[in-house]
């Protein structure tokens, strides 16, 4: 890689079009963070920060990222080049945790890489899938409302629904859905709603011959998950507690899940990303490519993940117009016959829509170097 000359970092807002529910509230706007790394040669790559607004997800927001961007992580790309994104994991090593602060700069060094090279991102990262099938989330806390979400997913051609699940809501809530969809792939998201206090609870749900159950326990936990799975026969997934290489590792040898969901932002960019994949399909672990609201920019790098042989099931990489009514991105991504197309032109493949970008600033940085 030629040397950097500038990062930028715009942060946007955006109103989605639904709220999107779960037992730890409701999203019905979307902050972000869009960062840019230019070289020498004018050739830009894009990047996104992928933290919500308060740490309800994980301890990170856009704020916090926001801090460990400006304060720490440019800082330290400015007094040390790096050659190959990969080089970045390193660089960001004396960092504790904030991933999705260092994905996000990450990320925009692999599109800018991979501009260079004139390879589209997903070949760079050895992808070999032209098309991946595309799951999405049903979030609502009504069973009419998932019934009406479901029928016009199935109409738009999503292979499989993930629907959100807590104590409050979960054998009744399935056993509808099911009532009216008896073979439709599902799996339940429960975001750490459940203890073991709950396993009879938990064992019923295999009733449902669910895909999966993702995260039903404590957000940093693989211990008693690998208790959990031992008493059940629905694959326990993983998504909070994978947040590094060793933490896929440790829980693999465990027996803590049968499933990892991989999520760019959460285990700090595509590197490691590549590296738990590799290690899932080595293991026979399977893998899926979470969703966390993008915007165009980090759906485009989840497509190119997601091109790699190892993710199997069906990921949260709807259209840009399940959430927003414009996107950020031209194209935007479009769902056809349940399956979304990979990009073939360099780097992630799309463009950005600096228009709408514009539109929805709140605020811009810029770093030169």
């Amino acid at each position: 890689m030629r040397k950097l000359s500038s990062v930028k970092l715009y942060v946007i807002k955006m109103p989605l079009k639904s709220p999107f529910l779960t037992h730890l509230g409701a999203v019905n706007e979307r902050e972000g963070i869009i960062v840019e790394v230019t070289d020498a040669d004018g050739i830009s790559g894009f990047g996104e920060g992928v933290a919500f607004s308060s740490p309800w997800y994980t301890e990170e927001t856009v704020e916090s990222s926001l801090h460990m961007l400006t304060d720490f992580l440019i800082p330290l790309l400015q007094k040390q080049p790096i050659k190959h994104p990969e080089d970045a994991l390193t660089l960001f090593k004396s960092i504790k945790r904030n991933n999705m602060a260092k994905a996000a700069i990450e990320t925009a060094l692999w599109d800018l890489y991979a501009k260079k090279m004139s390879l589209p991102l997903s070949k760079i990262l050895g992808g070999t899938r032209e098309k991946i099938p595309s799951g999405v989330v049903v979030a609502t806390d009504s069973v009419a409302n998932a019934l009406k979400q479901i029928e016009a997913y199935l109409d738009e051609g999503y292979q499989r629904m993930k629907i959100k699940i807590n104590p409050n809501q979960d054998y009744f809530f399935l056993s509808e859905i099911r009532r009216y969809y008896p073979d439709l792939p599902i799996m339940a998201d429960a975001n750490s709603s459940y203890s073991l206090k709950d396993m009879d609870r938990l064992k019923a749900l295999d009733d449902f011959h669910l895909l999966m159950i993702e995260q039903p326990l404590a957000h940093d936990d693989i211990i008693d998950h690998a208790l959990l799975q031992k008493e059940i026969n629905t694959p326990v997934c993983l998504d909070e507690s994978i947040v590094t290489f060793d933490d896929a590792r440790k829980a693999i040898e465990l027996g803590s899940c049968k499933v990892i969901n991989i999520k760019v932002g959460r285990v700090g960019g595509l590197y490691e990303a590549k590296r738990i994949h590799d290690f899932c399909v080595e293991k026979d672990i399977h893998v899926w490519c979470g969703g966390m609201i993008e915007f165009g920019v980090s759906r485009a790098h989840n497509i190119a993940l997601a091109s790699l042989p190892g993710f199997s099931i069906p990921g949260d990489i709807s259209a840009s117009d399940r959430f927003w009514e414009q996107d950020i991105i031209t194209p935007e991504v479009t769902v056809e016959n349940g399956y979304v197309t990979v990009p073939q032109k360099p780097g992630i493949g799309f463009e950005i829509n600096l228009k709408r970008l514009n539109e929805l600033l709140l605020d811009k940085r810029v770093f030169t170097f």
